[in-house]
C-alpha cells in the first residue's frame, strides 16, 4: 500500500466503530471509536473524534476526546479542542487552542548526567 493514499471522513458523516489503516486520514466529520494508522491524522474545523487514536502525527483544528497516542508530533491549531489522555513525542500549540489533558512526552526527554550538570554550573561560575 502506498503512503500517498489519504482516507477522508467528510462533514456530515458519522462513523461508529474501529478503523485500522496504513494511510493518512483527514476527518471533517465525526468518529466515535478508535482510529489506528501508521500515517498522519488531520482533523479539520468541523471534525470530531471521540475515542482513541494511535498514529504517527496529528494536526488538529477540530475536537478530540479520549486517549491519543502518537509516535511523533501533535499540532494544535487555534480552534483545536483536546480533552483526555495524551502520549506524544513533540507538542506544538497555537494561542487559542484548548488543551485539557494529562500529557506524557516520550522519546524526546533526555536526562542530564551528573557530569554534564557539574560542567554547566562550573562554566556559569567562571563567566
Amino acid at each position: 500500500m502506498s503512503n500517498n493514499q489519504q482516507n477522508m471522513i467528510t462533514q456530515g458523516t458519522t462513523l461508529i466503530g474501529n478503523i485500522i489503516s496504513e494511510g493518512d486520514f483527514r476527518v471533517e466529520g465525526t468518529i466515535n471509536g478508535s482510529l489506528k494508522t501508521s500515517g498522519k491524522i488531520v482533523v479539520g474545523k468541523t471534525g470530531m473524534i471521540d475515542g482513541s487514536i494511535d498514529a504517527e502525527n496529528a494536526d488538529f483544528e477540530g475536537g478530540f476526546t479520549g486517549k491519543l497516542k502518537l509516535n511523533g508530533t501533535l499540532v494544535l491549531r487555534s480552534s483545536a479542542y483536546i480533552e483526555g489522555e495524551v502520549i506524544i513525542s513533540k507538542l506544538s500549540v497555537e494561542p487559542g487552542a484548548t488543551f485539557n489533558a494529562t500529557c506524557s512526552m516520550e522519546n524526546g526527554v533526555k536526562e542530564l548526567s551528573i557530569k554534564e550538570e557539574t560542567k554547566s554550573s562550573e562554566k556559569e561560575k567562571t563567566a
